[in-house]
């Protein structure tokens, strides 16, 4: 068994915060002292089913716990999913529909089994305790927390500042979290620094049940491949976790030097005096930047796949990258009523082939000289190309797609 500084430290590897330090040594303690292992809680409402290596930074960290012998319980927050979590947001979210709820659970379930340990993980939803609560007990719970008190969160108070709506139902879901915490108990929960205010609030009314206050363990939002915006589907900086090997690797090769290190860190068990190492040779030039970075993309491949699937991966990365051929396999867009006179708008079959969601995106990659029809550059957006058959349409580093009539 690992001394207490040695789990403590595991821990705290790439955490932002920890609410309060001396408190989650405390709790290890008594644990290993008891034999009674803690109850660590992450609460996911299901309104965002694809999992991406964003998501999987506190999913990793929930693995850490359970390999420490520690109790895992998932929260599927069916019952405040239906209300919509107001963190950072300037307007009320739209509320879920039952369907849409259950759909996105199992969708959840299917991928975070990727990272979490399925026998050593309880998955519970919240309308279990909070659906059967009548008013009067609501009543009662909400005493315990004041106006003030909710009213602290940044994005309410910008939002009352300038004057945008709160609904009653938005004031009430950090309360409806924090009271997850009272009716398990918990030892420990773990979420972004977007969830911060929730969590104390956790602390705050476990204090009011007579209970010991829950440990706030928070992580820091993973920057996409861009290096600027949060990893985000929506954004297309993301790389999901149940994406191929090739892909999972092109992506990881087109990250900057300066976000290997974090990612190393964040993504990957690589032991951190080894990250250290890394982020100083990468700094002084002691290593390459090409050779650290398919490494990291092999950590990443293996860690959601295998090592020969990391390595195959990496192969074909260098035929196409490195000795600029086009890949063995790729999809095929087919051609017939959209030719005309045997041609094709160029910006059309972008889009057709699903390498930009818009038009604009479209011309903007063709005006960057980023399309080519078999290696030669399309640069006018109006271009009407002539189409033959088996011809490799490419957008970018990444995207290929055959042509077929």
């Amino acid at each position: 068994m690992l001394t207490i500084d040695k789990q403590f430290n595991a821990i705290k590897r790439g955490t932002l915060e920890i609410v309060p330090e001396e408190g989650l040594k405390a709790k290890l303690k008594k644990a290993q002292e008891t034999g009674n292992p803690l109850k660590i809680k992450l609460g996911l409402d299901p309104t965002a089913p694809y999992i991406h290596l964003g998501h999987a930074v506190v999913l990793r960290k929930i693995r850490q716990f359970q390999d420490l012998g520690h109790e895992v319980y998932i929260i599927i927050g069916d019952f405040t999913a239906s209300i919509g979590d107001p963190s950072g947001k300037s307007v009320t979210r739209p509320q879920l529909t039952a369907e849409e709820i259950a759909a996105n659970a199992k969708t959840y379930y299917d991928q975070y089994c990727m990272i979490l340990d399925p026998a050593k993980t309880k998955v519970v939803f919240n309308s279990e305790w909070l659906g059967p609560l009548k008013f009067a007990d609501v009543i009662k719970i909400v005493s315990k927390v004041t106006v003030a008190r909710i009213l602290e969160r940044d994005d309410f108070e910008k939002r009352l500042s300038e004057g945008r709506p709160i609904s009653m139902h938005e004031l009430l879901y950090p309360v409806c979290q924090a009271y997850d915490s009272v009716f398990l108990h918990s030892d420990v929960e773990l979420g972004g620094t977007d969830q911060k205010f929730n969590i104390l609030m956790g602390r705050d009314l476990q204090t009011q049940y007579g209970q010991e206050e829950q440990v706030g363990l928070f992580m820091p939002i993973l920057p996409g491949l861009d290096g600027v915006q949060k990893m985000s589907k929506s954004l297309g900086n993301y790389v999901g976790i149940t994406e191929p090997p090739k892909d999972m690797f092109g992506k990881i090769m087109s990250l900057s030097d300066e976000m290997m290190p974090t990612y190393f860190e964040l993504c990957t068990d690589v032991p951190m005096e080894e990250v250290e190492s890394i982020k100083a040779g990468l700094t002084n030039g002691t290593v390459h930047p090409m050779d650290t970075k398919k490494r990291l993309a092999r950590e990443i491949v293996t860690m959601y796949h295998s090592a020969e699937e990391a390595a195959q991966a990496q192969a074909e990365f260098e035929r196409v990258f490195s000795q600029h051929e086009i890949p063995t396999d790729m999809p095929e867009l087919k051609l017939s009523d959209e030719l005309t006179d045997g041609k094709v708008w160029i910006v059309k079959m972008l889009v057709m082939a699903g390498m930009v969601p818009s038009n604009s995106e479209a011309r903007r990659l063709v005006q960057q000289g980023a399309v080519s029809i078999d290696g030669e550059k399309v640069s006018d957006p109006s271009a009407n190309i002539e189409v033959k058959d088996g011809q490799v349409l490419r957008a970018g580093k990444l995207k290929f797609a055959r042509l077929t009539l």
